[in-house]
């Protein structure tokens, strides 16, 4: 019998962008179980949003029992948020392929947000409950919430300076200077603040890219 796997060792956030390591100890099987059910919560939630990602169905769906579910993921907001996770693995592979090189800090900046807006938008009902994931406030999602923040202000200093992000650097390691930091914080917060606003169906996706285009303007030089 494989060995039981808690779900809060198994969902936490990816660390420089490959699996934790109680995941990459999971047994070919487990990881294939694993996948199915990431896949099934991702059709779900692409076909009816949020609200469709029950984790009765996604057990079913997957073809695990809800229990064997239970201990990989607390949570449909884990599971939606370990989606998320592989999307930015996905943002970091192209990004140390071909890093951001060209115009100006501010230009490269605003890119990369658009891009990444865009790229989230092309699946809009899986992206508002990615959205909902990340501000649902779960506690056992924090830690992964947390590493994904890391992981994109990486990227996002990376993009500033115009080079590839460094992915062997420990994530709590500080990427970019103290200002360059700060400002990754600051365009991180107004981009999730208009995802919000996206999401709740406050304003088109291209205005998403406009609020990130305005406060890069007042702080980036």
């Amino acid at each position: 019998m494989p060995p039981r796997v808690r779900p809060r060792e198994v969902a936490p956030a990816l660390k420089n962008g490959t699996p934790a390591a109680p995941v990459a100890r999971l047994a070919a099987n487990q990881l294939r179980r694993m996948r199915r059910i990431v896949d099934t919560a991702v059709d779900l939630a692409e076909q009816g949003g949020f609200e469709a990602v029950r984790l009765r169905d996604v057990a079913e769906r997957s073809d695990v029992a809800l229990g064997t579910l239970y201990k990989y993921f607390r949570s449909k907001e884990d599971i939606l948020l370990f989606a998320l996770n592989e999307e930015v693995d996905r943002h970091e592979n192209a990004l140390v392929t071909r890093p951001e090189t060209g115009g100006t800090p501010c230009q490269r900046t605003v890119d990369f947000f658009r891009r990444s807006t865009r790229a989230l938008a092309r699946r809009p009902q899986l992206a508002r409950a990615m959205v909902r994931a990340m501000a649902s406030g779960e506690t056992d999602t924090v830690m992964k919430l947390a590493s994904l923040q890391l992981r994109i202000a990486r990227l996002v200093t990376a993009t500033l300076r115009g080079e590839a992000p460094d992915l062997e650097a420990p994530l709590d390691q500080p990427s970019g200077t103290p200002t360059e930091q700060a400002i990754a914080q600051i365009l991180m917060n107004v981009w999730f603040s208009s995802l919000v606003g996206w999401a709740a169906g406050l304003h088109p996706e291209r205005t998403v890219t406009e609020h990130v285009r305005t406060a890069a303007d007042l702080v980036v030089s």
